[in-house]
């Protein structure tokens, strides 16, 4: 009962996503997280506070306008105090030059006592990148913009 009560919400929140309430995800999130996007790019990094996973959400939709997640499969491991889920994901959405852009998404994630400590989302990056050149070609400064990362905080944060 637990894994269905836990797959139902990840695909409640991927719902939430698609209709614009990112900020569902950021709710998500235990005060203490870790948020990674690999790659090198505008999208990638990792965050670790609610103020720049909110500006990392806004780059995402300002960016890939209209987005939208198909879960394909949601796996739960764990129990309340240290779940494990992996979801499969489709993102489609239409570049504003009207290309049409298509990936697959691997999320992993780990929750304690319902809430996000961390995330680890793997994309295809050549189609992501190759997504972000044709917006940059395009006019879109951001899409070449450094990555939306909270390292200094992070450093304030634990410095004696």
């Amino acid at each position: 009962m637990y894994k269905y009560i836990v797959a139902r919400r990840i695909r409640q929140i991927f719902a939430g996503i698609n209709a614009g309430d990112w900020e569902t995800v950021v709710r998500s999130l235990a005060p203490d997280f870790t948020y990674r996007f690999y790659g090198d790019h505008a999208l990638g990094g990792e965050r670790r506070t609610h103020e720049y996973m909110r500006a990392w959400w806004q780059r995402v939709f300002r960016l890939l306008p209209g987005a939208k997640f198909e879960v394909r499969d949601v796996l739960i491991a764990g129990w309340p105090w240290h779940t494990r889920v992996a979801t499969d994901l489709i993102v489609r959405c239409t570049l504003p030059d009207g290309t049409p852009y298509h990936n697959v998404v691997n999320q992993f994630v780990r929750l304690r006592w319902g809430r996000v400590i961390e995330v680890r989302t793997l994309e295809d990056t050549q189609k992501l990148e190759r997504a972000l050149q044709v917006l940059a070609a395009d006019g879109i400064e951001e899409a070449e913009a450094p990555q939306i990362t909270d390292e200094a905080t992070q450093a304030e944060r634990v410095a004696p």
